[in-house]
């Protein structure tokens, strides 16, 4: 049974990689890994945590490309590869740009598509851009849907869509448990250029945020409100330190480079590589960030996390107590992490609270689900 996994970005590599290892070990699958290259050097860094290679890489990335520029790109390159290799299943994650367009080309060669990390929903079509239209879109050409929580089911019952639902659990959390298990180390460099460029931080010293921004909708004046906020934290807690990996995207690092640059406890990183990520994780206080990815992680290392966005596709987070949704605006940030920091009861009633989003075996079910699929329309 022939399966093509596709992977464009970093998070749907971290996400995918226990699946497309799950599908390489199992010998009923003949699984090729299909890159588009959306990132290209942060991909690489986790396929070699993950001891994977791409079978074919389409290499899309270009300065300065634009949404357009990734669809089209990806749907011919894509294109291409199905009609070549005949896959009896295409396996896409999440909502990104590079999935939506794995998804149609599967879709326009009617090849089947399977939908990892599917159900997840705002209701706000331009909150995350674009990522809430793509998954809907996804949705509505998969045959086999994998839900990670309760209420992800609910909300592809509620779209009508057709084809298997499965309730899973996310992958991220086979990625999290697997990597964490080893307790990886986590050296910091900051940017040279920078007011701690050439220090070690000191993870003892005392509380420690990770955060990380990154988000289309945080650009301009939410990610300066974001950036006083730190700031503003700093001034309040003389022996707290930030760590914030910048992303690669200029928009979001200069402005971040010129605010919290000159400040002796801000280190600011080229991003860390998704073992190192978690090495910061299991060693910080708390974390605010505006990923997906991390409201799911951090709750399994006993992190409470600060959501830097005014909604969330992940409100199990928000109802379970491991999150809280707090927006952009300085003083929201500062008083909301201020508590954390200052009032143990709040913070161990965050830090304890179960995670909503797995116990780490969810690709052997995706597995399990998509072989009893492909045998039965065999059949």
């Amino acid at each position: 049974m022939r399966i093509c996994v596709t992977i464009g970005t970093r998070p749907e590599a971290i996400k995918m990689a226990p699946v497309a290892r799950a599908f390489l070990q199992d010998d009923r699958f003949e699984t090729q890994i299909l890159l588009t290259g959306q990132h290209k050097e942060m991909v690489e860094q986790v396929m070699r945590l993950f001891e994977l290679q791409g079978d074919r890489d389409l290499a899309i990335m270009q300065p300065g490309q634009t949404l357009t520029d990734i669809t089209c790109r990806s749907l011919t390159g894509l294109g291409e590869l199905f009609a070549e290799i005949q896959p009896h299943l295409v396996l896409v994650q999440g909502d990104t740009t590079t999935a939506f367009a794995a998804a149609l080309a599967a879709f326009y060669q009617q090849i089947p598509v399977g939908h990892v990390e599917a159900g997840l929903r705002t209701d706000n079509l331009y909150s995350p851009f674009p990522e809430e239209a793509n998954r809907r879109l996804i949705s509505q050409v998969t045959q086999l849907h994998f839900a990670p929580t309760d209420l992800a089911v609910v909300n592809l019952q509620k779209s009508g869509v057709m084809g298997e639902v499965h309730q899973t659990g996310n992958t991220v959390i086979d990625a999290l448990l697997a990597v964490a298990a080893k307790n990886p180390p986590c050296p910091i460099a900051p940017l040279a250029g920078t007011a701690t460029a050439g220090r070690s931080l000191d993870w003892s010293a005392g509380p420690v945020i990770l955060a990380t921004v990154h988000r289309r909708e945080n650009w301009g004046d939410p990610l300066t409100e974001i950036a006083d906020g730190f700031l503003g934290l700093l001034d309040r807690f003389p022996d707290l330190s930030l760590v914030l990996p910048l992303h690669r995207n200029p928009t979001v690092r200069e402005p971040l480079i010129g605010k919290l640059g000159p400040h002796d406890r801000v280190f600011l990183t080229e991003p860390l590589d998704y073992s190192a990520l978690i090495g910061a994780m299991q060693r910080s206080t708390l974390i605010l960030t505006d990923s997906g990815g991390l409201q799911e992680e951090a709750p399994s290392l006993g992190k409470p996390v600060l959501v830097l966005r005014d909604t969330t596709e992940r409100p199990e987070a928000i109802a379970a107590g491991t999150a809280k949704l707090i927006g952009t605006a300085t003083a929201d940030i500062v008083r909301e992490a201020s508590l954390l920091l200052s009032d143990r009861a709040a913070y161990e009633a965050m830090a304890h609270a179960a995670n909503p989003f797995g116990d780490g075996q969810a690709a052997a079910r995706i597995v399990q689900a998509v072989a009893a699929w492909l045998a039965q329309r065999s059949s």
